[in-house]
């Protein structure tokens, strides 16, 4: 069916003009990834389970709202902040969201400002939750704990920042823990630059531990191997942690 409004060229009447096509953009991609978000739930557990300790009466942003704008934007590789002022118009974004107009920078950086310990707290119940739907299609018959320590690179008088004198830099030296079986990223926590490798990681494997002892989540029933590890940082977080079946940790089973 021809478009009314198209112009057809005399020197190829097969080929046609129209200069008044839909709203182009470079990020199609998401509506695949917003699709599976909403199949596995995260849209509905996010709006049930985050909020911040705002005491605005009203805003057009909403704090869940905000979190999925970062989340898609950080998949389209739009790490920085000042991305948001760029992509304010842009259709795919505003579709997925559901809205007019995306956050400016500034709505989300008193968005960050307003992020504490709680928020922190509900992000970690909401990572868990997730883990709970993916693990329930398919269940892993083994795991592996891989604990290890990296740099963030930071530059200024950043809050928490600090010489790390094992990579002889700048920055912040959060723990990771990730399935070393699936590459998976089980857990994350940003810690000051000057802190020590292996520094409370007991703390930090404790509710790793809880989960997954407590809530079969693997197919297959726990074997605790005493004798392996891969690191310094499983080494003290083994001897700290004041669980009897927990000390044998970071193997599991084999």
């Amino acid at each position: 069916m021809d478009i009314l409004n198209s112009v057809s060229l005399e020197s190829n009447s097969q080929i046609k003009i129209n200069f008044d096509g839909g709203d182009l953009s470079s990020d199609a991609g998401l509506l695949l990834f917003k699709e599976f978000l909403f199949k596995i739930g995260a849209v509905k557990l996010i709006n049930r389970m985050f909020k911040t300790n705002d005491t605005a009466w009203s805003r057009i942003h909403k704090d869940d709202a905000n979190l999925m704008q970062v989340i898609y934007q950080i998949i389209s590789a739009y790490f920085e902040d000042d991305c948001a002022d760029e992509l304010t118009n842009e259709p795919v974004m505003t579709a997925i969201l559901a809205k007019d107009a995306l956050a400016f920078q500034p709505t989300l950086s008193r968005f960050y400002n307003r992020m504490d310990e709680d928020t922190l707290r509900q992000l970690n119940q909401i990572t868990r939750e997730l883990r709970k739907v993916i693990y329930s299609i398919k269940k892993p018959e083994f795991m592996l704990f891989d604990i290890d320590s990296t740099l963030l690179d930071a530059y200024g008088n950043q809050e928490g920042e600090g010489f790390n004198y094992h990579y002889q830099a700048h920055g912040y030296h959060p723990l990771l823990c990730y399935d070393g079986l699936t590459g998976d990223l089980l857990k994350a926590e940003l810690r000051d630059g000057t802190m020590y490798c292996s520094k409370e990681a007991d703390i930090f494997m404790k509710s790793l531990l809880d989960e997954f002892i407590y809530i079969p989540l693997l197919s297959q029933p726990w074997k605790w191997n005493p004798t392996r590890y891969f690191s310094s940082i499983a080494a003290e977080a083994r001897w700290k942690i004041s669980s009897k079946k927990a000390r044998a940790v970071l193997t599991l089973p084999l």
